[in-house]
């Protein structure tokens, strides 16, 4: 049968996008961007701006009958959509008007290249510097010891399952 050719306005989908959490006044407030990407959108921005210049993969373009794509920030969100909430992809399509086979490309680009940009800077072992402000920054959210629990389980949470004999069976 073939692939069937769905018209997506894909610049419609990017204004909308724009208007609800880039404009200058959105329609939605920081607190709902951040609740929904998990991140603020100054942090997007870097992250999008970056991995555009990275791969032009993410650069807004126009295919090989003159038709634009997706823009940055469609591709971005799709990626991140997908991997913050654990989405097919044919789910983002409402979103970002995105098919399923251009948003699976998007999560895979998007993981290489957060890794090939960020890589050296975040995605290190903690050197002893590192390991004290956090230690610090987690102990004043009132979480201490934090650093290294993959569960989220402090050392002190460890400690009163084995003084109150939780831990043995």
């Amino acid at each position: 049968m073939g692939r069937q050719k769905i018209w997506r306005d894909r610049i419609d989908a990017h204004n909308r996008l724009i208007r609800h959490y880039f404009a200058e006044n959105p329609t939605y407030p920081e607190s709902y961007f951040r609740r929904w990407f998990r991140m603020s959108t100054e942090l997007f921005r870097r992250i999008a701006e970056k991995l555009a210049s990275h791969d032009r993969f993410f650069q807004q373009r126009r295919n090989a009958t003159g038709e634009l794509g997706h823009s940055t920030f469609q591709k971005v969100t799709a990626a991140l959509r997908m991997l913050a909430y654990g989405i097919p992809a044919d789910l983002v399509d409402d979103h970002v008007a995105m098919g399923e086979s251009q948003a699976i490309m998007c999560v895979k680009r998007f993981a290489v290249g957060i890794v090939q940009v960020f890589g050296e800077e975040y995605l290190r072992s903690p050197n002893a510097e590192d390991a004290a402000r956090l230690l610090a920054m987690n102990k004043a959210r009132g979480f201490p010891g934090m650093l290294g629990s993959i569960d989220c389980m402090h050392w002190s949470w460890k400690n009163i399952v084995q003084r109150h004999g939780m831990g043995n069976s």
